[in-house]
């Protein structure tokens, strides 16, 4: 049986529900994944989360480390967690990237991977989000 985009795209969505769910434990926000696989041979997917202040881009990325940590996934790397405005937390298939919002505006990381496509996070919003 032959593999549809949209069953892709439903794998992908299942793949990153752990970092997303756990990232929006610290109402982390404007989460963005975007499925790179077909683009680059280094990670399948790139989730982009922005944080409100340098507290808030460290709390989000350490709860992701020690929440993913306890669950058994270890990442590959980890970078930038303790300065606040830009962490990286690498986890082979998938590259979590938390920002301020300086930082992600500067660094455009959708822009950057434009060609590529953005999954749909829509089940993951908070009902006041919805709202």
């Amino acid at each position: 049986m032959t593999e549809t985009p949209d069953d892709t795209a439903k794998d992908d969505t299942a793949k990153i529900e752990k970092y997303i769910t756990t990232a929006l434990q610290r109402k982390a926000e404007n989460i963005k994944a975007i499925a790179v696989g077909d683009l680059t041979s280094y990670t399948d997917i790139i989730i982009i989360i922005t944080g409100r202040s340098a507290r808030q881009v460290t709390s989000v990325a350490e709860h992701i480390h020690t929440t993913m940590k306890k669950q058994g996934v270890l990442p590959l790397g980890v970078e930038g967690i303790k300065e606040g405005k830009w962490a990286l937390l690498d986890f082979g298939d998938v590259i979590i990237h938390v920002f301020d919002a300086e930082t992600r505006a500067l660094y455009d990381l959708e822009g950057l991977w434009s060609d590529a496509p953005e999954l749909d996070l829509s089940r993951f919003t908070t009902k006041d989000e919805k709202e």
